[in-house]
């Protein structure tokens, strides 16, 4: 059997200008996570990254730790099917009128805008994002030159069978990617309904990491959301 460990970005920069950058936290988090793989000593036969910065970010620190204490980490490709669903187009695109139509949406935008600090921005703000985007994942938001639940889907599943044809039978590969196609990937495997899979999403961590195994004709989970390197709890975060 093949290994798959799908590895969610470390904290990025929420609320500020650049999102797509890890904040100080994220970078100790994405340390934290290869000097522990590395004194496990996982081996990785490929590593592939998501496109946006925060994924090749997580893995070059996490590459960096590898090669402090001389463990071998290969050079990671980029791999565009493993990218986030377009969440911020979906909300900027559909905000608006839900916003002119929706109350419970609403008072949401309202509570965020009268938080008094970051923390309780961030947790309204999940909140806000998680009913807007359940709603395009049910498909209730006809929007314009956005990708759909299912393009997404379908994406993230294209990426997965280029791994696997590509892959000897028990290889061993990291794809540092976000908490979306770790969620699809669960899907896979377990069967779920695109809401229950929404809700895996909503639970992944920063930096943790999932493994699956597979073969030609099975992926089966073998474990989700692992963070034994995240020993603080100041270390533990969602965004």
């Amino acid at each position: 059997m093949g290994r798959l460990y799908l590895v969610r970005h470390s904290q990025a920069s929420f609320l500020s200008q650049n999102y797509d950058q890890l904040s100080a936290l994220g970078e100790t988090q994405a340390h934290n996570l290869g000097t522990y793989l590395a004194r496990r000593g996982m081996v990785f036969d490929r590593v592939y990254t998501g496109p946006a910065h925060r994924h090749a970010q997580t893995a070059r620190i996490a590459s960096q730790a590898y090669r402090a204490i001389g463990r071998r980490f290969p050079g990671a490709a980029v791999s565009p099917e493993f990218d986030e669903f377009q969440g911020d187009a979906v909300l900027a695109q559909s905000l608006p009128p839900l916003l002119a139509r929706d109350p419970r949406i609403r008072d949401l935008h309202d509570a965020m805008q009268a938080a008094g600090d970051e923390i309780q921005k961030r947790a309204v703000f999940q909140r806000l994002f998680e009913a807007v985007i359940s709603m395009w994942v049910n498909g209730k938001l006809p929007l314009q030159n956005v990708e759909s639940w299912q393009e997404f889907c379908d994406r993230v599943h294209r990426g997965l069978a280029r791994i696997f044809a590509d892959s000897g039978k028990s290889a061993s590969i990291a794809v540092f990617t976000s908490g979306g196609p770790i969620g699809v990937a669960v899907q896979r495997a377990l069967h779920l309904s695109p809401q229950d899979t929404l809700q895996i999403m909503w639970m992944s961590r920063n930096s943790s990491y999932s493994e699956f195994l597979f073969s030609r004709d099975r992926f089966t989970l073998s474990s989700f959301n692992s963070h034994p390197h995240l020993d603080e709890d100041s270390l533990l975060t969602y965004r």
